[in-house]
């Protein structure tokens, strides 16, 4: 590796190299094992000569810093133990300051730790991913990345992948769209920061669905947004609450996060017409609507839409494994350039690599073939969770009704929010992790509860998971 060592205005030159290498070792910045520079090599790029790094080297070696092998080179000493790491940086804190609001966020632990039984939402089962199709697909995009020059891609997107999303959503979900107003995304979190940065300025109102899922409500108010919480109803996202003037709506209408409940069509479409009336922007999030197990699926806001005025949001987070962070949006053509010059200021565009892989998988049926195979494991994961509850939990849990989706939720009957949080601790000391349902609330009065994702936990688990559960109810 190429060692740093300023000698710029120092004197005595072997003795600075010792002391800035030794700082190097006992910082951790040299671990051991770790092979230093060849002594002619370093003397060239230190312009030096090669006597002083001998004479560097040596004293390192004598005082047990540094070993040599024969043929083999210098290296850090095994035995040395591994540095500690310094909690604080080198410059202090330093002068510069964040926004306040930075200040009031913290960054999520949901995720820290695995768990035995396994109930958070957001998750898919990472062990039924197609991992030999996968690699498959990946080698062959690999080989053909080579055989061309890299260059930068579109900052809408690998052109194959936008075409088969076009085709995928207009055959799965009935979204009428071009391949050209699809714009491919970090993940549906950035897929939301680019429309935000196009639609809406600091002060303007946004609405978001409360309880609903946190993220956007941080995003839209770091942009300095007024964000506005929503009441929920069994009918989804209650529209007459909305406040005049607001600029943008976000709803997640096929499987509302976290309550579980599908918005009616009456409701949709009194959704739409108040945003007609508001002159206001909706940001539909279909972030888990591959997943359906009764009933035919209502139209999403897209189609119903005959004015331009709903973004969809998707992502294969779900679908796929969110550690491929891949998303995307579909847009309004008014929007759609301003919206791909803001993927290009973001960070120009997502991993085409990736992008080709999904492409290709699509296109030759994998996508539809996987989702078929999970969405039945995960119907009968459904069934199961929904029947245990029912039975053993009757009397502290009541379930919303959900038919759609990788998790259900229940409300608590009786139990005030800190029963149920003190019932979350036992469980957590179990081995059992599941999500509160009070934690998805911004302004409105929470409700004690509890979110049960079956994403994650294999089939096989889920009864001795509620059994450790009930318990913790006694």
């Amino acid at each position: 590796m190429e060692l740093h060592i300023n000698l710029v205005g120092r004197k005595n030159l072997s003795g600075e190299i010792y002391r800035q290498i030794r700082r190097a070792i006992t910082d951790g910045r040299l671990r051991p094992g770790d092979c230093l520079p060849a002594s002619r090599d370093l003397a060239r790029s230190l312009q030096v000569s090669r006597t002083t790094i001998t004479i560097a080297y040596d004293r390192l070696a004598s005082e047990g810093f540094l070993t040599s092998r024969i043929g083999a080179g210098t290296f850090v000493s095994n035995h040395l133990a591994p540095a500690r790491k310094e909690s604080s940086s080198t410059q202090g804190d330093g002068a510069l300051q964040p926004r306040p609001f930075w200040n009031s966020l913290h960054l999520s632990r949901a995720f820290g730790r695995p768990a035995e039984f396994d109930f958070r939402t957001g998750l898919p089962d990472a062990s039924l991913f197609p991992h030999e199709t996968w690699r498959r697909l990946l080698m062959r995009e690999l080989r053909a990345e080579m055989a061309t020059a890299g260059v930068y891609g579109e900052s809408g997107g690998h052109r194959g992948l936008r075409e088969a999303i076009a085709r995928h959503v207009g055959i799965s979900r009935g979204v009428h769209v071009s391949a050209n107003d699809v714009t491919i995304t970090n993940g549906a979190q950035q897929a939301l920061d680019l429309i935000a940065r196009v639609l809406i300025s600091p002060g303007d109102s946004v609405a978001i669905e409360d309880p609903g899922y946190a993220l956007p409500h941080y995003l839209f108010s770091s942009l300095d947004a007024r964000v506005q919480g929503v009441p929920v109803d069994e009918e989804g996202i209650v529209v007459e609450a909305i406040a005049p003037g607001t600029r943008l709506v976000y709803v997640t209408p096929s499987h509302q996060y976290p309550l579980g409940v599908t918005m009616s069509l009456a409701r949709r479409l009194a959704l739409l017409d108040w945003a007609a009336r508001n002159n206001a922007a909706i940001i539909e999030d279909d972030y888990d609507s591959e997943f359906r197990f009764e009933e035919r699926p209502l139209e999403p806001l897209q189609t119903l839409d005959t004015a331009g005025r709903v973004v969809y949001v998707g992502s294969f987070s779900k679908t796929l494994l969110p550690t491929l962070r891949l998303g995307f949006l579909i847009t309004p053509s008014c929007c759609t350039a301003a919206v791909q010059k803001a993927k290009y200021v973001s960070d120009w565009h997502t991993p085409t690599v990736v992008q080709a892989v999904v492409a290709r998988f699509i296109d030759e049926g994998g996508f539809a073939r996987h989702v078929r195979k999970v969405g039945r494991i995960y119907a009968e994961r459904h069934t199961q969770i929904t029947n245990i509850l029912k039975r053993d939990f009757a009397d502290h849990l009541a379930i919303v009704p959900s038919i759609a989706g990788l998790h259900v939720t229940a409300v608590a009957r009786t139990a005030s929010i800190e029963e149920i949080s003190a019932v979350f601790a036992r469980a957590v000391e179990r081995g059992v992790q599941s999500q509160r349902l009070e934690k998805f609330y911004f302004n409105n009065p929470a409700r004690a509860g509890l979110l049960f994702g079956y994403g994650a936990i294999p089939t096989a688990k889920i009864s001795e998971g509620l059994r450790r559960l009930r318990a913790c109810f006694e």
